[in-house]
């Protein structure tokens, strides 16, 4: 028997939002020729199992359907390493700033 996930748990669903025939004529060949997929993380609303088609409410509270896919996903996805360069513009900027102030 599947297993029934209850009503909150934090799941991913997919959806095919286009077939590769109904995308656009600019996209590059290589990617018209694949579907246009949605993968959205959000929790369940009503219980279901791996595989059932399910609605969701993610964290904005957007309601969205689909196939459940994945059970409590994890983000993935990375800005990379920090640069360094970039680390100290926060504060040059608040003393360019203050500085500015002080000589008006």
């Amino acid at each position: 028997m599947t297993e029934r996930l209850a009503k909150g748990t934090w799941v991913e669903i997919h959806r095919i939002i286009l077939l590769p025939g109904e995308r656009a004529p600019q996209v590059p060949e290589d990617t018209r020729q694949l579907p246009l997929e949605m993968r959205v993380k959000g929790f369940l609303v009503e219980h279901a199992a791996l595989g059932e088609k399910v609605e969701i409410v993610t964290p904005a509270g957007r309601r969205v359907r689909g196939t459940l896919s994945e059970v409590n996903p994890a983000y993935s996805h990375s800005f990379g390493p920090p640069i360094a360069a970039l680390s100290t513009i926060g504060s040059e900027v608040r003393g360019t700033l203050s500085e500015r102030r002080r000589t008006r």
